[in-house]
């Protein structure tokens, strides 16, 4: 027998206000065909003023809290994975942990920029597998559009704010890749790349800062990345790319998906596409597909599902876990 961290719920919370393409053509040169053919994007949303990633974040929470039948009094620890906390600190898991109303266990960040989601479930895994928690929630929560150079097309066009939570569970199994839950994980990164894709500010440099990308470069690093991680996840669980059901992937650009399915070998009706009308959610990204992927009907008990993610640092990684 072995223990599994399997999927109990599934929830999500995007910001009322939606932001078209059309909106950016006031105020920069661009366009709305522009945008959708470089990233696929048609839309996001923006956290109105005084709405804060915790926000976010207790929302998407409460709604998996509710597809799963749990209560909070239930949840023994609490990760957020996100890079635009409410403070320098505290930590924006443990103002979510007071929203909710949990008064037993531990809360806190991680920080993996895109693949922070990814980064956060392996590390939830690693506490249930250990024995360290019985059931963890684990949200991604952004508010990107804090962090946006407004006069730079490139990048302001493709991020949007939104929060997505799900909640794990401690479950004996056989040990086999029929098992239901995480199956495997698989994390990298590398520092040398760190000048692609980072923000020129923060708390030690004395500046706040914008985020800045070397797009056709975290383009190349990204297809390649992403499906070496995937595959690299699907052998430490034993399987292969014939035995997917669903590519839930970091929702980045609607490019970086087909590419990195095509080097998957795997067809785009089994890829799970959110990006058109969230945008770039970063640690959001995949925790909104999958619950959006729930609801439309997509993703069934059962299925097996490959995540995967790559962001700033560079990080990135993936997580193969069958719902």
């Amino acid at each position: 027998m072995t223990t599994r961290a399997v999927v109990r719920g599934v929830g999500h919370y995007l910001p009322d206000r939606i932001v078209p393409n059309s909106e950016f053509e006031t105020s920069l040169d661009t366009t709305d065909d522009w945008i959708r053919s470089r990233s696929g994007i048609e839309r996001r949303h923006f956290a109105a003023e005084g709405q804060t990633t915790s926000d976010l974040a207790q929302r998407a929470a409460r709604a998996a809290l509710n597809d799963a039948g749990m209560q909070i009094s239930e949840v023994d620890a609490l990760i957020v994975a996100t890079s635009t906390a409410d403070l320098t600190f505290p930590s924006a898991a443990t103002m979510v942990q007071a929203a909710l109303g949990m008064t037993k266990g531990y809360a806190f960040d991680v920080q993996a920029v895109c693949a922070g989601f990814i980064y956060a479930l392996a590390n939830a895994n690693a506490l249930i597998v250990s024995g360290q928690a019985r059931t963890v929630m684990v949200i991604g929560a952004e508010t990107f559009s804090r962090i946006m150079d407004w006069s730079d097309r490139s990048t302001c066009v493709l991020f949007g704010d939104g929060a997505g939570a799900l909640i794990v569970q401690a479950e004996d199994a056989a040990g086999t890749p029929q098992d239901r839950g995480i199956l495997s994980t698989d994390l990298n990164s590398d520092g040398r790349y760190k000048d692609l894709l980072y923000v020129d500010g923060g708390v030690s440099t004395n500046s706040t800062g914008y985020l800045r990308m070397q797009g056709k470069e975290v383009f190349r690093h990204a297809v390649e990345k992403l499906a070496d991680t995937a595959h690299a996840a699907l052998g430490k669980a034993g399987l292969g790319a014939d035995d997917v059901d669903w590519i839930v992937p970091h929702q980045a650009n609607l490019r970086i998906i087909k590419a990195t399915a095509q080097k998957m070998g795997l067809p785009m009706d089994k890829v799970v596409v959110t990006v058109q009308d969230h945008g770039n959610t970063s640690a959001a990204s995949i925790p909104l597909a999958l619950s959006v992927g729930k609801a439309r009907g997509q993703i069934k008990p059962g299925d097996l599902l490959v995540t995967e993610a790559i962001g700033g640092g560079l990080a990135w990684g993936s997580v193969v876990l069958r719902w």
